[in-house]
């Protein structure tokens, strides 16, 4: 049995709306002979076809549509909305790939059901300490609910995709982790656990004061993002092109153009019409070529033009700090005056810890009865009591886990080994923990069906070392998840027929 982890990001995109309405037809054959005359790009406006994407089309009513809500949040964040065929053109590329997403969901047979849904509403509200009512308010100050529940349902289906897609072919091996802890223990290397940051200045005299706060966690880190994309397959004539198209762009940003609005009209990135941002994540977090790249920069600088695998980079530190939580009052009266509190930055996120780590380990058996179209809820929870009724009558745990479980655990008769805290479910940990030694639980009912524990014994135990290696692990894929997606997302486009009437030069032919 294993833990199961749901990461959610969601994100306010940009919403489909109502079909944009048909062109009218022309009156007589004057009119029609003008309209035929016209230029390729009038006549796209009258078939009303913006893109097709393998067999599905994608009408320019429903470009238009999206433009008009992304020109809307564009101006929310008070970033310079580009021309129309500009808007027109990044909103499509972002449709084209969410088409392509959603066609290979299908394909995988990946849907989000009303159920999942309402559950990562409340995640969402969980996250921000809020009840879902006054979540829906909060949303409904800038977006209709029903728009933002359509975001969340692409966004979870994406993560699904992402975790059966890429997430599961991310392989972090045993040389990797102790290459990446050895490199951590060099002199004069960055430590992942950043050092405390520097002290603050006094505070202003006469100014109110202020709750006392501390830094804690590790150094977060928020990017945005330009991208001057290059193909798979390009001449080296064409990355050069695109190289000096980089070049144009840091040059105007060197002149002080505004960093959001140019990413908005020209980055290839998925997030350009959020002005490049890319979100705050643990500096350790982000792909090695990226900390490289901003090691020495400060909030609010931005980076040299950095090439990868996928085309011409330029950076932007958004922000760059700690997460703040209230100090005790009891310690604050010993304290020194602290800062002012700050919005912390992001949640906490895998981090390297020093110094020992000492657990409290349990060794447990359990028996699995799952909920299935033929085993009813009750009627798993009757069986589970009626097993437990003959192991209090003498018969062995161990036997009757080899002979009614449908764990994976049954041939060891069911059992767990030493777990430590988190690697079960909550509800399934939190009947162990009220377990004594040589205890059995009564049945409980988890996720994975319905469960009866049994006890064997506990210990305390360094485990230091070992959740290093973890911590190591989940590091080296926050690095590396990013950059395989992007892959991912290159390949699905590489391999698909794309015909973008709006910007045919972007068409090429899938390598299939």
């Amino acid at each position: 049995m294993r833990r199961l982890v749901f990461v959610l990001i969601p994100v306010l995109g940009l919403f489909s709306g109502p079909a944009w309405a048909a062109q009218p037809k022309a009156h007589h054959a004057k009119a029609q002979h003008a309209t035929q005359a016209k230029a390729p790009q009038a006549e796209q406006f009258v078939d009303g076809i913006a893109a097709v994407v393998n067999k599905e089309v994608i009408t320019l009513g429903q470009v238009n549509a999206e433009a008009q809500a992304a020109a809307a949040q564009l101006k929310q964040q008070r970033i310079a909305v580009p021309d129309q065929a500009t808007l027109q053109k990044q909103v499509l590329q972002r449709m084209i790939t969410e088409k392509l997403e959603n066609q290979e969901a299908a394909r995988l047979k990946l849907s989000v059901s009303d159920a999942q849904l309402q559950k990562a509403v409340e995640t969402v509200a969980g996250r921000n300490k809020i009840s879902v009512d006054r979540l829906r308010q909060e949303v409904q100050k800038t977006t209709p609910w029903d728009v933002y529940l359509k975001s969340l349902r692409q966004e979870v289906l994406l993560d699904q995709l992402r975790q059966h897609e890429v997430d599961s072919k991310i392989v972090i091996s045993d040389a990797d982790v102790e290459a990446f802890l050895k490199a951590q223990s060099r002199p004069g290397a960055e430590e992942v656990q950043a050092a405390a940051p520097p002290p603050p200045p006094a505070p202003a005299p006469q100014r109110a004061p202020q709750p006392a706060t501390e830094s804690f966690g590790p150094e977060l880190m928020g990017l945005a993002e330009i991208l001057v994309a290059v193909p798979e397959g390009s001449t080296p004539e064409q990355v050069q092109a695109l190289r000096k198209k980089a070049e144009g762009i840091y040059a105007k940003l060197r002149r002080g153009t505004n960093f959001a609005s140019l990413a908005a009209s020209s980055s290839d990135d998925a997030q350009a019409l959020k002005g490049g941002d890319m979100g705050v994540r643990p500096v350790q977090g982000w792909p090695d070529l990226f900390i490289k790249a901003t090691h020495n920069l400060k909030a609010g600088q931005i980076s040299g033009i950095i090439q990868s695998g996928n085309g011409f980079h330029i950076l932007k530190v958004l922000a760059r700090g700690y997460q703040q939580r209230r100090v005790p009052a009891s310690r604050a009266r010993a304290q020194a005056p602290a800062p002012a509190p700050q919005e912390p930055l992001a949640p906490a996120q895998p981090v390297l810890q020093k110094g020992p780590m000492m657990v409290t380990q349990t060794h447990a058996r359990h028996i699995l009865i799952k909920v299935t179209k033929v085993m009813t809820d009750e009627q798993a929870r009757t069986r589970l009591e009626q097993i437990r009724q003959r192991i209090e009558h003498g018969e062995k745990f161990e036997d009757m886990a080899k002979r009614y479980s449908q764990d994976a655990t049954a041939p060891l008769g069911g059992d767990l080994g030493w777990l430590s805290p988190g690697e079960t479910v909550p509800a399934f940990e939190q009947a162990m923990n009220a377990l004594q030694p040589g205890q059995l639980s009564e049945p409980v009912r988890s996720p994975f069906g319905w469960h009866l524990i049994e006890v064997e014994g506990r210990r305390t135990k360094d485990m230091a070392g070992e959740y290093k290696r973890v911590q190591a692990r989940q590091i080296l894929f926050q690095r590396r998840a990013g950059p395989a997606f992007e892959d991912w997302i290159n390949q699905l486009r590489g391999q698909a027929y794309i015909d973008n009437r709006l910007d045919p030069k972007s068409n090429r032919q899938p390598n299939r």
